[in-house]
Parts: structure tokens; C-alpha cells; sequence
């Protein structure tokens, strides 16, 4: 041929195959012509018929032959009609009809369809439904319109179900057109290769599709390689697909994995392949699912030199995916950025050429299988003439996903017994048993519920007997058993006929579920057709010609990570470890916000935080701060320490990026969902110049605010965008012409140090130190953690005050999995919390009585209802939480802490929930049994819904909600009192001996024998320097006819004075641990009468145990408690007022002189152990003295706050690690920043031997301050009145509610 025909030629091809590269999908032409009614009789057949007018040729629609229409002999479910379409056809929908002038007609059915009338796939809707409707009557025409058109030569239509007052009766139509496609055939050692003849220009997107069906679960399907040696393999493993990434001429490795997707592709059915190479990412489509992986970035500007078809063709030297495994199979419109490489191949162009045996027509293997669906299946064989020989052999292939499941069964009359050959653990076991015991147990394989095809083979001669697994013989037995067969024997499959009293099959294992093919007896092939046709053996509840495994897992409905399991029926999640929970792993077992967590009861800590519930971010760990008033989520970075800088001359900067304990999704969800947010960024310089205010480009910067960060060129604790420090907002800085402290470049330390608050420009990133390099510069640097506290999410909320009153938002996707969670407080006995509806589907939650919710939907099955009764009011006015979730396996509702409820959904039925109205909040649309009260926190798969924003518009609807405390007050301890706020409560401890977020934790110190606390309750009038009191009005308020004492004490030390007060009347009571380790209390209410002394009965009092005293007295009753040792009660003779008190002491009193001599001798003793939560009245004379040194208390002597008062082994206190005041080291200049010379980054080693050289320092200089120091007085600089409260009991108020910060560390004060 001449050149210039060759390249005609060449053109010619490739524009045809740009035209047909779509060939096969019709085009976008109409596609629903009728294709039965032009057939001839032969394309139709049929299980049976009823009689010859009956017969399928009849079932044309709206036609009136014969009986007008098909009605087989017997109606039941195991009957059937084919139609041949002559060949493969594009099948858009199927319409049915009842038998003319009858009432016979189908109101249900299956589709069935097969390339050669064989290896059948039943068609199934989008939520997995294989159940079609059918008929109302005999004449009306029912078309269904299939979703996604079947690519087919035949289709079976099987009844389920019909008129129960006639028989099955059917007329047919199938809509579609006609189909063609390039199909290339390869046995496993062929192949075709395509090159790129000219180096095509790069372009973003590269598309692969491609049609496969084979027998075989493993083989190479695509090899695709281009420049820089890198390589895309496509290959078949186990009935999946998975995308390798190769690179390297000399490449040895297996490749790396990309993406695995499909599953039972080795089905002999079409799949569709699609393979999309964009810049980024590469999509991998695999019938209806695609998974989406990001390329490396070696392949985000690769292009395509070479496709091999089938096997690995390379020019490289790379090692195959699979060795030895080339594809056998079918390949079917094969298109490369459209064009259809089958089609080139087919013409000869000189890009494709063919390795091997390609043919161009598919070879369609028979297999036929049975799959065993139900309890009741089973298949019986005949056994064999031959068999009389004692020479036995049984084959089988199955597959499966049940561990457990009977195989084979038969019975031995002459020995009495059985055998039984079935599945335990997914293990084969051969087991046979006569005269009532186990003669023989033989085991093979493992794992075999993967579903695949396994194979078993059961051989019996003479005495050998074994059973053999995928080939490899399992298990062999040289046993004296023989295994009489003969022809009148029976073999059972699966599982045995339900019929009473049968000797011949008796199953006591569970019955087979999954699928049977290539049977054979003495390696005779058993003809499955004849068994469906009842001409050979007997069957029950099978499916012939046909394999209906079905992967559960393949795409996963497990979220989140949870390994998904499965048997025949159903699947399962494994959620552990995963951090989520339910039937699907799709709800968080954490809480959203370090908020939530607190209003559970808990205290400060590191929790796991799942800031968006059930959506895709993961949880992460992280420190709460639950201070008093706040909430603080902490995040930490690698170096919160304080960093020195020093001068170099060899570097112009210094630079520091910060990594987050937190991924960059959470950083940006709390920084969201927090009220405010805030990070201390501070430097400490010496000669080193930070913004370079007023004029000159600053040297130092950071950034900060989402990933990657921005710019910022402020400081802590002034503006964004105003190049200042926080001295020059306040306009304080050391030199007034700069605005920076750091700027004035003095020769001495300073600092400029804040809080950056803006959460736009949260959290710090990075950092930037420019002006290092000078000689003499030094510098320290300090970026705190990210503290963030207050949830919008949490406390969101709108109060309903009318029932025709609603919030309205968009509609709510949730189709798989749809969780919903809100908190409610009402006074009404019913409402609807939320409504959604569909056309036909519908989601509701609902308060139906006083103390029951309703959780109901419709996701096409019926309506389901999961209720919870809680046996308690609910429209109490109190908060209660609700949550409901549902998926693809079950539905379930919690409310407070209440048993869920659960409702499991239909193993085969509709699992997606299509709704299109509008989501209503607090009623519905009807405007009918709306809410009234208030909804908080309303989550929807994760994400909350603005109440507030949207109330704000609304009539009838209020944002926010108050009145927590009815909620949450009893979470506030030890006398805290619950404040009410706007978003959320706080507990006051002023009132309270303890402190903390929930005034839980306690205030206690050591003591030592000449420490003293003395707290002055009321001063003389001439020691008042402001005070306008006149001298007879001084003591007129200070008259206690009772009194409340609490508090907790651990030594072992007897006598031991443990509480004194005094009054100005030389009257008092005091508390102590007599010689006898007994607990003593001592009233002196009268000056001229004798002290009147309370012995308690318990006793052992000093034995280093923590003991907790209770005692109340009103009037002349006094009770007394210790620990819970029963209550003791005493009462008083002398006296009932205790008159003008002047102060109480802990520890040491320092004016002995006034006590009576063996009192006084006691309290010169002072106390040696811990006190703990001591509490007279109002007044918590400890916790004043370590956290409020504002308040009237002096401290004497070595005063040490530990946590002694925790429940410890004795003498616990005395072993408390402390942190002195008095521990700082000294430094040359005093404004020199204190760097911590332990970095985060160090050696473990390194850390220890630090940390045990600070301690022991530590220690030491404790001893010397201890031994030299001197006595001191710390006294208020002003005594503030005591205010009385409304009982006349207590009139003390305390002075212990100053507004400080309390240090979490332990504190130790000298004075």
C-alpha cells in the first residue's frame, strides 16, 4: 500500500474510533423503544406452564393470544419467564401486565438477567432492594424505570408474589435499544500494548475506562508507564481491584499501594472500570463507587508513554505487580481520553499490537451455581452405581462469609452413624460418629469466610480417608472406617429437609448460607439445570444458576475507621479503638468542648475532644482548665518555654515554627466555636529591637491565623495592624518616642509581653527574631499555649413561647446516617422538637407525653417508631438531652441517661432517607402540637444549627435560654453556691472552705509546730483606725448562739490543738486531740463559769489518717460527727452565747498567756500535720490565708499548701513534693527573663538527671531559709467588716470570696 493510503488509512481509524469511542451507550439518543412484542416464539421460555394457551410466548403486553398471558402449572416461587433478546441490549425498563380477562396477576417480583442464559444477576434498586411492585389488577400496565440501565441478552422475571385470589398470571414488556461495543478476549498469556507514537503535550486530566469480566479473582488488568520510569498497575487480587505506584528502572519493591476499591469482581459479570488522573488527585471508579487518593507528587505533571492490556509488557525492569498472573477475561470498550484502543486493535494500527492469542469476542465460560439462601436450603443427591466398589470421592467449590455452616451430610446405616463434613471457625471439619459417639474428627483450612471460592475434595478407599482444601491436603486419616455408599444412598447439601423423625440427614450445626458450583461425584460433574428442571435429585429454598453473595463491606458502611466484618445476612462494625461508637462507628464517644465535659461533673484534665461530633474530624487529646469562672481548652505546642537568643553574627535570624498537639481541622474548630481565644507572646531583650517603631520596617514578625498563617506585625496585648506593643496602646513604653519597650534598644533588660485575643490571627505559627546579630544582643522569646474557653455550640438556644411558633432551615441531608442531639427543658407535656418530611419519607422527634419521646421515620419501608419512657417527668423545667441516630442497620434514642432504645432496620430494604422540605425546629409545618420551652445545642450529624441567629427574626421565638441552675446547681460542692449566666453557670465558692471549678477541690496545708494562722473576726475599736463605731456598738453583732465547724485533720501528734477561738470576753472554744488520741471539745461560754469538755467515743485519732470532723451546735445541742462513725450529741449546762469573738487559730496560738496553764501549754505546742477544708460559719480561715492574703488573717511561721487532705496513706503529707517561694534562682540582673533549662526537646536521660539535681537544690535551700529565717507578720493593710447574712445562726459572711486565681501548683510561704 503507498504511504499516503498507510496514513489515509491511519486517519481514517482513528476518527472512527473517536465516533465510536462512546459506542455501547446508545449516545444521548432515546433509549426506551419496546423490544419483546417484535420477538419470535422461540425467544421465550418458562419453568412450566399451565397449558399450551399459557404458555410464555403469551406474555406479550396488551396482546390477547392464546389465554392472554403465561401462567405456569403450579404457582409458587420457583417458578420463572425468560425472554432472549436475540443479543446484548441496552434494557431501560420493564413494564408488567396481568393475564387478560383474570384475576391473575403479580404484585411482586425479581429481575434476573445473564449474558448466555446462564450464571443469572439478580438487579437490585439503589438501596440494595431486589423486590419490584407489581399489579393492581389484570389490565392496568405497571412500568418500572430502571436507574441505571443493564447491559444484557436475557432476562428471567421470577414472582414473588400475587393475586391471592387467582394464580400467577404475566404479560411483559422490556424498553431499551440497541447496544454495541469492541470486546477483546485474553487467556492468560496474551496481551496488547498501545504506545504513544508522539509525545503527547502534558494535560491535567487523564481518563482510563474499561469494561472487565473474568472467572479468575487475580490477574493484571492495565499497566500504564511514562516518563521518569513511574508506573500505574491496575491488577485483580482477590476479587478486588488495586492501584500500585511503581518507580525505578531497577525497581524490586511490590510497588506502593494507592487505592483498593471492589469487591467479587470475579463473578463473571461486567464491571466498569474508570480511572481519572487529575493534577492532584486520582479517582478510581469501580461500578457505582468511587474513592478519591491523592497522587505523589512525582505524577502531578506525569503523562502516559505506554498502556499494556492485560499483563505487564515493560520495557523496564521493574517487578511485576502480580508474577505470572496475566488477566483471563473478557475487556469491553476500552477508552483512552476517548479513544477506544479495542477498536484500533481490532483494525490493525500500528500503535496497538497484540502479544499473544487476542481474539475479539468474549469466550463465556459455564458455570453454574446454586446459592443456599435460608434456613430451610437444601440440596439431595442420588448417590452412584459405582460406588458398591468402596472407592468414594465428593468435590465442591464454595464461598461464603459465614464461619459456621453444614457442607455435606449422609448417613451409615450398617455402622449407625453420620458424617458430616461442614464449617466451624471457618475451618473445615470432617466429622463421623456411630453407636452414639465421635468415631473420627479431621480439620483443614483456615479463614475460609472471605468469600472466595474455596475448593473441598472428601476421598475414601479401603482405610484411607482425607479431606483436602484449596488443593493442599488438609488432613488425612489412615482410619479402619469404611464409608459404605451405594446408589440408594443420599447426600445432603447445605442442610437437611424439614421433615420429623428423619434417620437419613440430621444437622445439629447451623445451616449452610452462600454459594455451590462445580460438583462432582467419582469426578462426574453434577448437571445443577436437571436439578432445578426436577429431573435429577430434590432441592429447597435454592437459587440455580446463580450466585447471590453479597459484600456488605464493600463499600463499607463503617465511618470513621471501624473494621466492618459480615456474615451472609448482615454486617458488623468493630468500633474499638476507634473513638466512635453505634451499629456503624458514626457517633463520638467524646465531647465537643472542654464546656460539655465540665457540665458532666468532671474536673480539670487532659479529655479527648471530637470538636464536630460524628463528622470527619478526628478526636484529639487535649488539657481542660476549669477554673471557677472559665472554661479553658489548652492547646499545647512543642515549646511553650521561655527560649534565649543570643547574638551571632553568622545569622541575620532567628526563626521558630510552632507544631500544634492539635491537626490544623481541630485548631480551626475551636478556634471557632470558642467565645474567645487567647496566646501570650512574649520577648525579653537586651539591646535587641523588636517592631522597629515608629518608622522603620519591623525586624520581627509572626505568623499567625489559618494554615499556612499570615503576616502580623503587632505585638502581644495591642491591635492587629497597629505595629505596637501593648506599652505603646497603653502609652506606658520605656521611651515615649518608640512604641515598644524592646525598641528603645536600652542596655538592660526589659520585656514586651500580652495576650494576642484576636482569633483571626490565632494561633502563632511562627516567629521571626531580626535583630540578633549585634554583639551584645540578647534576647528570650515566649509563645504560651493556645487557651481558648466559652462554646457557642454548646450554649445556643431559642425559647418557643408559642406553640404555632417555629424555626425553619434548610433541609436536612442525612441519607445513610443521620444523628441528631439537643438539649430541652419545657413545661408542657407534649411538641414536636423537629420535623423533617420527604415525599414520601419523613424524620420527627417528638415529646409525646410527660415522660416519653418519640423518635420516628420513613425511609420507604413503613414508618418505624424507637420510644423511650423515662418513668420521670420530663416537663420539669430542667435541662434533659435527647439523641437519636439512625442508619443503615438500626435506629436507636437515648434520653439523659435513660436505656437507649433500639429498633433494627429490614436486612434488605431501603436504606437511603430522601427528604426535600424545609427542616422545622420546635414545630411543624401543619403548625399543629408545636413546643413550648426552650432546645439548646442542637447538633445534626455533627454540626450545630444557629437558633439564636435565626430566633432573632422569628416571632414568637426568643434567642438564648436562662435558668441553669435547676439543671446543673447540684453539681456546685462543699457549700458553693450556682450563679446563674448568661451562657451556662459558675459556682461561687466563697461561702465554701474548698475551691475549684465545682468548689471540689480542697484547700489544705502542713503544718508545723510554730506555724499559726489567726484570723481576726473583730478587732478592738482602738486598733480600727477608720472606723466611726462607737465603743459601746462594738461587740453588739459578734453574739453566736450556734455555730457550724467542718474540717479535716491528719497527724500523729496527741495532745494536739487543732482549732482555737477566742472571744474578747475571755470565753472560748477549742478543738483538739486529747493525750488519749480521742477527739475533745471545749466550751467556755461564761467567764466565771468552769469549761464545759465534750470527750467523743472514737478514739485512735492521731494515727496519721485523714479524719474529717463535722460539729454543730444551736443553742445548748451540740453534735458531733468524725468520719462516718455515727453522730454523737451532747448538750450544754453553763451558758448558750458566745460573746464578742475576736479571732480563731490554726496552729500555734502566739498569745498563750491569756489561756487557762493547760490550755495554754497545749497551744504553745502548736500542731504538727495537715488541716484540710476547715470551715466555721462562713468563714474558711485556711483558704483565706493561701489564696486571699487581702483578707484579715496573719500567717506566722512555715506555712506549706500541699494536698495532704487527700485520702492517703498516713504521713503522706510529710513526703509532698513543694515549691517554695523561696526556690527562684538569682540572677545578676534582676530583670533578666528566667529561662527553663529544661527543653521539651531534650534527652529522657538528660530530664532525669535535671529534674533530681532541682529537686535536691530545691530541698536545701527549703532547709537554709528554714533554719535562718526570722519571724514575720503578714497583716491586712485593712480589716473589712464581716456582713451578716440573713440567718441569725451565722452572721458571719466570709472574706475568703476576693476574686484571685487560684495556682494549681502547691505553695509554700515563709515569713
Amino acid at each position: 500500500m503507498p504511504l499516503g493510503s498507510k496514513r489515509l488509512a491511519g486517519i481514517t481509524a482513528l476518527v472512527a474510533s473517536l465516533l465510536l469511542g462512546s459506542c455501547g451507550t446508545g449516545g444521548e439518543e432515546v433509549c426506551d423503544s419496546p423490544l419483546v412484542s417484535n420477538l419470535p416464539p422461540s425467544s421465550f421460555r418458562s419453568s412450566s406452564q399451565l397449558t399450551s394457551s399459557h404458555g410464555p410466548v403469551f406474555a406479550k403486553v396488551n396482546r390477547r393470544e392464546g389465554a392472554g398471558g403465561w401462567s405456569p402449572l403450579v404457582s409458587d416461587r420457583y417458578q420463572w419467564l425468560e425472554v432472549d433478546l436475540g443479543r446484548r441490549t441496552q434494557i431501560t425498563a420493564v413494564a408488567t401486565q396481568g393475564r387478560y380477562g383474570s384475576s391473575d396477576w403479580l404484585t411482586g417480583y425479581l429481575l434476573m438477567f445473564s449474558d448466555t442464559g446462564h450464571n443469572w444477576r439478580q438487579h437490585r434498586q439503589e438501596d440494595s432492594l431486589g423486590a419490584f411492585p407489581g399489579n393492581s389488577n389484570a389490565d392496568t400496565v405497571v412500568q418500572y424505570k430502571l436507574k441505571q440501565p443493564v447491559i444484557a441478552r436475557y432476562l428471567r422475571l421470577i414472582p414473588l408474589d400475587w393475586n391471592p385470589t387467582g394464580r400467577i398470571g404475566l404479560r411483559l414488556e422490556i424498553y431499551g435499544c440497541q447496544y454495541t461495543s469492541d470486546v477483546a478476549n485474553f487467556d492468560g498469556s496474551s496481551s496488547l500494548i498501545y504506545r504513544l507514537s508522539v509525545r503527547p503535550s502534558w494535560s491535567e486530566m487523564e481518563v482510563i475506562s474499561l469494561k472487565f469480566k473474568t472467572l479468575r479473582n487475580s490477574g493484571t488488568l492495565l499497566h500504564a508507564e511514562g516518563q521518569r520510569d513511574h508506573s500505574l498497575t491496575l491488577v485483580l487480587e482477590k476479587g478486588k481491584l488495586l492501584l500500585y505506584h511503581q518507580q525505578g528502572v531497577s525497581s524490586s519493591s511490590g510497588g506502593q499501594l494507592l487505592v483498593s476499591l471492589g469487591s467479587l469482581l470475579d463473578d463473571q459479570h461486567w464491571h466498569h472500570v474508570k480511572l481519572e488522573r487529575l493534577s492532584t488527585h486520582l479517582n478510581l471508579t469501580v461500578d457505582k463507587n468511587t474513592q478519591q487518593v491523592h497522587v505523589p507528587a512525582e505524577l502531578s505533571h506525569w503523562d502516559i508513554h505506554q498502556l499494556s492490556l492485560g499483563a505487564v509488557q515493560s520495557h523496564g525492569l521493574q517487578k511485576p505487580i502480580l508474577s505470572n498472573r496475566n488477566f483471563h477475561g473478557c475487556l469491553e470498550n476500552l477508552l483512552y481520553n476517548d479513544l477506544n484502543l479495542l477498536y484500533l486493535a481490532k483494525r490493525n494500527n500500528h500503535q496497538v499490537s497484540a502479544v499473544g492469542n487476542v481474539t475479539f469476542s468474549c469466550a463465556e465460560p459455564v458455570s453454574v451455581s446454586a446459592t443456599f439462601t435460608a434456613a430451610h436450603s437444601f440440596l439431595q443427591l442420588p448417590g452412584l452405581t459405582t460406588w458398591s466398589s468402596g472407592v468414594i470421592s465428593v468435590a465442591l467449590q464454595f464461598r461464603t462469609w459465614n464461619k459456621a455452616g453444614l457442607l455435606l451430610t449422609f448417613d451409615l446405616p450398617q455402622q449407625e452413624g453420620m458424617v458430616w463434613l461442614y464449617l466451624s471457625e471457618a475451618r473445615l471439619r470432617l466429622q463421623i460418629s456411630g453407636g452414639g459417639r465421635a468415631q473420627l474428627d479431621l480439620s483443614a483450612g483456615s479463614a475460609l469466610n472471605d468469600g472466595q471460592w474455596h475448593s473441598v475434595e472428601l476421598n475414601s478407599r479401603e482405610d484411607h480417608l482425607s479431606i483436602t482444601v484449596d488443593k493442599d491436603e488438609g488432613a488425612t486419616a489412615h482410619v479402619s472406617i469404611p464409608l459404605p455408599l451405594t446408589a440408594d444412598s443420599q447426600l445432603y447439601f447445605g442442610g437437611c429437609p424439614v421433615q420429623e423423625g428423619s434417620q437419613e440427614c440430621r444437622n445439629p450445626f447451623r445451616v449452610f448460607q452462600g454459594c455451590m458450583r462445580l460438583l462432582t461425584l467419582d469426578d462426574q460433574p453434577v448437571d445443577l439445570i436437571k436439578v432445578q428442571q426436577r429431573l435429577l435429585g430434590n432441592y429447597s429454598h435454592l437459587q440455580i444458576d446463580m450466585c447471590g453473595i453479597i459484600d456488605r463491606c464493600s463499600p463499607s458502611h463503617c465511618e470513621h475507621g471501624g473494621r466492618c466484618t459480615q456474615s451472609w445476612s448482615t454486617f458488623h462494625c468493630n468500633c474499638s479503638n476507634s473513638g466512635y461508637r453505634g451499629a456503624t462507628c458514626h457517633s463520638s464517644t467524646y465531647e465537643q468542648s472542654c464546656e460539655a465535659y465540665k457540665h458532666k461533673g468532671n474536673t480539670s484534665g487532659h479529655y479527648y475532644i471530637d470538636v464536630d461530633g460524628s463528622g470527619p474530624i478526628q478526636p484529639q487529646l487535649i488539657y481542660c482548665d476549669m477554673t471557677e469562672d472559665r472554661t479553658w481548652m489548652v492547646i499545647q505546642h512543642n515549646n511553650t518555654e521561655l527560649t534565649p537568643v543570643h547574638s551571632s553574627p553568622e545569622r541575620s535570624q532567628h526563626s521558630a515554627h510552632f507544631d500544634y498537639a492539635a491537626g490544623e481541622e481541630q485548631l480551626a474548630a475551636i478556634v471557632s466555636q470558642s467565645e474567645h481565644c487567647e496566646q501570650e507572646l512574649s520577648y525579653h531583650c537586651r539591646k535587641s529591637r523588636l517592631l522597629n517603631t515608629p518608622e522603620g520596617a519591623p525586624f520581627s514578625w509572626w505568623l499567625g491565623g489559618p494554615a499556612p498563617g499570615q503576616v502580623q506585625a503587632y505585638w502581644g496585648g495591642a491591635l492587629p495592624d497597629s505595629r505596637q506593643c501593648a506599652c505603646g496602646l497603653q502609652d506606658n513604653c520605656l521611651d515615649s518616642n518608640h512604641y515598644c519597650n524592646c525598641d528603645a534598644d536600652y542596655d538592660q533588660w526589659t520585656n514586651d509581653s500580652g495576650l494576642l485575643t484576636h482569633k483571626e490571627t490565632l494561633p502563632v505559627r511562627s516567629l521571626v527574631l531580626g535583630d540578633i546579630q549585634r554583639p551584645g544582643s540578647e534576647a528570650a522569646y515566649r509563645v504560651g499555649p493556645l487557651r481558648c474557653h466559652g462554646d457557642k455550640n454548646f450554649w445556643n438556644a431559642a425559647f418557643f413561647d408559642k406553640e404555632t411558633s417555629y424555626l425553619h432551615f434548610p433541609t436536612f441531608h442525612g441519607e445513610l446516617n443521620a444523628d441528631i442531639s439537643f438539649l430541652f427543658k419545657t413545661p408542657s407535656s407534649s411538641g414536636v422538637f423537629l420535623e423533617n418530611l420527604g415525599i414520601k419519607d419523613f424524620i420527627r422527634i417528638e415529646l409525646s407525653s410527660s415522660s416519653e419521646v418519640v423518635f420516628s421515620f420513613d425511609v420507604g419501608n413503613g414508618p418505624l417508631e424507637v420510644r423511650v419512657e423515662t418513668h420521670v417527668p420530663l416537663n420539669d423545667n430542667r435541662w434533659h438531652s435527647v439523641r437519636a441516630e439512625r442508619n443503615v442497620k438500626e435506629a436507636s434514642l437515648r434520653v439523659d441517661n435513660f436505656p437507649a432504645a433500639t429498633q433494627e432496620a429490614p436486612a434488605d430494604g431501603h436504606i437511603h432517607l430522601q427528604l426535600n422540605s424545609q427542616l422545622f425546629i420546635g414545630g411543624t409545618a401543619s403548625r399543629q402540637k408545636g413546643f413550648l420551652g426552650c432546645i439548646r445545642s442542637l447538633q445534626l450529624n455533627g454540626v450545630t444549627l444557629d437558633l439564636e441567629e435565626r430566633a432573632k427574626i422569628t416571632p414568637g421565638v426568643r434567642p438564648g435560654c436562662p435558668g441553669h441552675c435547676s439543671s446543673y446547681g447540684s453539681l456546685c460542692q462543699n457549700q458553693g453556691r450556682c450563679v446563674e449566666r448568661a451562657s451556662g453557670f459558675s459556682c461561687d465558692c466563697g461561702q465554701s472552705a474548698f475551691t475549684g471549678s465545682f468548689c471540689h477541690e480542697e484547700v489544705s496545708a502542713s503544718f508545723m509546730s510554730t506555724t499559726s494562722i489567726t484570723y481576726t473576726l473583730k478587732e478592738p475599736y482602738e486598733l480600727s483606725r477608720n472606723s466611726s463605731v462607737l465603743p459601746s456598738s462594738i461587740y453588739s453583732d459578734t453574739t453566736l448562739r450556734g455555730e457550724n465547724i467542718s474540717l479535716s485533720f491528719r497527724t500523729s501528734q496527741s495532745p494536739a490543738l487543732l482549732l482555737y477561738i477566742s472571744s474578747f470576753y475571755r470565753e472560748y472554744l477549742a478543738l483538739l486531740v486529747n493525750q488519749h488520741d480521742e477527739l475533745e471539745l471545749r466550751y467556755k461560754l461564761h467567764s466565771s463559769r468552769d469549761v464545759e469538755v465534750l470527750w467523743s467515743r472514737v478514739t485512735n485519732l492521731a494515727d496519721g489518717r485523714l479524719h474529717t470532723v463535722t460539729i454543730g451546735r444551736l443553742a445548748d445541742t451540740v453534735s458531733v460527727q468524725i468520719d462516718q462513725d455515727a453522730r454523737e450529741d451532747f448538750n450544754l449546762t453553763s451558758d448558750v452565747e458566745f460573746n464578742s469573738i475576736k479571732s480563731l487559730v490554726l496552729g500555734r496560738v502566739q498569745e498563750p498567756d491569756e489561756l487557762e496553764a493547760e490550755l495554754a501549754g497545749l497551744a504553745s505546742l502548736g500542731f504538727t500535720g495537715c488541716l484540710s477544708g476547715v470551715r466555721f460559719n462562713s468563714i474558711s480561715p485556711l483558704k483565706a490565708a493561701l489564696l486571699h492574703p487581702d483578707s484579715p488573717v496573719t500567717v506566722t511561721g512555715p506555712l506549706v499548701q500541699t494536698s495532704c487532705g487527700s485520702s492517703s496513706p498516713a504521713d503522706s503529707y510529710a513526703a509532698e513534693t513543694t515549691h517554695s517561694l523561696s526556690d527562684q534562682p538569682s540572677s545578676a540582673d534582676p530583670g533578666q527573663p528566667l529561662v527553663n533549662a529544661i527543653r521539651s526537646d531534650s534527652a529522657l536521660i538528660g530530664g532525669l538527671i535535671a529534674v533530681v539535681i532541682f529537686v535536691t537544690v530545691s530541698a536545701l535551700a527549703i532547709m537554709a531559709r528554714f533554719i535562718c529565717s526570722r519571724k514575720e507578720t503578714y497583716r491586712a493593710q485593712e480589716v473589712k467588716a464581716a456582713q451578716p447574712e440573713d440567718s441569725h445562726e451565722f452572721p458571719f459572711s466570709s472574706q475568703a470570696d476576693c476574686e484571685s486565681a487560684p495556682s494549681e501548683n502547691q505553695k509554700e510561704y515563709f515569713i
